[in-house]
């Protein structure tokens, strides 16, 4: 059940991306990335399904922290929890150093970072609330 509950727990958050990177965030995010349409909608396979991979790899991190708690401490806003401070303490920090270099801007930091925040709490919880059922 352990990959399971991540990949669950990545669909999730997938969905998620979705939903932030179109309807929410897109063309605010894609402004700020200069990305064209054409240069947006490209390789979507290779892109979408190397993000997934991504994903899923920063998933099964948080659920090893999840695993190291007792079953009664295991509920969705635990989870959540542990998935929001490793998004604070080491997705965040990489991303920022990254856009520090690259000068990028406030703006699309804030569009990722929330996004990675909000990402990892929700398949931190995804996942720590399957362990319940």
């Amino acid at each position: 059940m352990l990959y399971l509950e991540v990949l669950i727990g990545t669909i999730a958050a997938f969905l998620l991306g979705m939903l932030w990177y179109t309807a929410l965030f897109g063309k605010a995010w894609q402004a700020e990335t200069k990305l064209t349409d054409e240069e947006a909608n490209s390789n979507m396979v290779m892109v979408h399904g190397l993000a997934f991979l991504m994903m899923f790899v920063l998933s099964n991190g948080v659920n090893f922290i999840i695993n190291m708690h007792t079953l009664e401490e295991q509920t969705f806003s635990h989870g959540a929890l542990h998935g929001a401070m490793a998004a604070a303490m080491f997705a965040l920090p990489a991303v920022a150093i990254n856009y520090l270099y690259q000068r990028k801007s406030l703006k699309l930091f804030l569009i990722d970072g929330a996004y990675l925040i909000l990402y990892l709490a929700l398949s931190g919880g995804v996942m720590a609330a399957l362990k319940l059922g």
